[in-house]
């Protein structure tokens, strides 16, 4: 009898939370039934959990935590104030232990698996990432290979468009989308709504049809986890992955155009960084180019020093580099657009996009991609 203890108390924990909340409307990344968390109309979080037995219980979200309150059933809640639009990882503290909310789906971020709630926009504003019943759809593929290079399985994650499965004798272009620091191959198709921006726009005729590749860019932890590891080391054993592993088995296994006016790489944050570090290194491959707030700090050792003297001669770049893209978030402290503006005074063609209101969040990157794929492949 013993172990039904623990799916009575979960089945009745359900139960308590299946009505629906009087706070808000139930957050679109909670799983099946769970009520809580609610978002309210004007962009407060509800948050609930069953712990009798918990002394102190708090919600730890956007940089803040709030103190949640016991009822005489041992449900604790609490409400935010007003939440920045977009997505946000978050987690409750139970007794000083930061765990993974029970009602929500998880999403991989911070160098761990985490809880994650979504903060509506409008449905005008948001169209461009949500899910349209009256458009094709692409497919987001689980794929694995084996990389010679670490001598270990690998996996990355693929997206085909949706006349991928009946244009059969079609190849198509490629772009390879990294994730941040702490985050992994899962980032882009999950918190970044990447198949929907791409159904949508190719829909529209905004984008050509291409294939997206999310490979984990080997910086899914953070920065000084790693005993001994600097810098320049972090994530630098992607490089060779993906020129010797990834690439080919992308190139063996889709139907793709393999020369460098059809292939292009961007990521985020610090996979701006290995995007920049990898093509510039490697620009016999790559003809397309795009940092989402990316770390980048080139610029602080000269421009013409920066990646092997890459940037000296602009029109030899300007006539290989179809499109160099750079973006970041308004309310970002990140300096793209300082470093375009630095590109475009050495006379390196470049493109740069400014997401209003956000922060250094998938929001931002969301709008970034949306910005970036009608450029690509014309």
């Amino acid at each position: 009898m013993k172990r039904l203890i623990f799916p009575i108390l979960l089945i009745a924990a359900i139960q308590a939370f299946a009505a629906g909340p009087a706070e808000g409307t139930t957050a679109s990344t909670n799983i099946p039934e769970a009520a809580y968390p609610c978002v309210s109309s004007d962009s407060k979080a509800t948050f609930r959990i069953h712990a009798p037995e918990a002394k102190d219980v708090k919600v730890d979200i956007c940089g803040k935590k709030y103190d949640m309150t016991k009822n005489e059933n041992g449900v604790w809640s609490a409400t935010t104030d007003p939440l920045v639009e977009g997505f946000h990882y978050y987690f409750l503290i139970v007794d000083g232990v930061s765990v993974i909310d029970p009602a929500s789906e998880t999403f991989y971020g911070c160098g761990k698996e985490a809880s994650g709630i979504e903060i509506p926009e409008d449905p005008e504003t948001a169209a461009y990432y949500t899910f349209n019943k009256n458009v094709p759809h692409g497919q987001v593929r689980e794929c694995k290979y084996y990389s010679d290079t670490e001598g270990r399985q690998r996996r990355c994650f693929v997206y085909t468009p949706a006349e991928y499965e009946t244009n059969h004798n079609a190849k198509y272009p490629v772009l390879y989308l990294q994730h941040g620091m702490g985050e992994n191959e899962t980032g882009w198709s999950k918190q970044g709504m990447m198949a929907n921006i791409l159904d949508n726009a190719i829909a529209a005729g905004k984008a050509v049809p291409m294939i997206i590749v999310m490979d984990n860019g080997n910086c899914d932890y953070i920065f000084g986890a790693k005993k001994g590891e600097d810098m320049a080391a972090f994530g630098a054993g992607f490089t060779p992955v993906l020129l010797n592993d990834l690439i080919p088995y992308i190139e063996n296994t889709f139907r793709v155009k393999t020369d460098r006016e059809n292939r292009a790489m961007a990521g985020l944050s610090w996979g701006g960084k290995e995007t920049f570090d990898i093509t510039l290194a490697n620009l016999d491959k790559f003809s397309h180019i795009g940092s989402f707030s990316g770390a980048l700090f080139f610029l602080h050792g000269g421009l013409e020093n920066a990646y092997g003297g890459v940037f000296k001669d602009p029109k030899a770049f300007n006539d290989k580099v179809k499109v160099l893209f750079l973006s970041m978030g308004s309310e970002e402290n990140f300096g793209a657009p300082d470093i375009s503006k630095a590109l475009t005074d050495a006379g390196i063609s470049n493109i740069y996009y400014e997401s209003p209101g956000t922060h250094h969040e998938w929001l931002t990157w969301r709008r970034s991609l949306n910005e970036f794929i009608p450029l690509l492949f014309r």
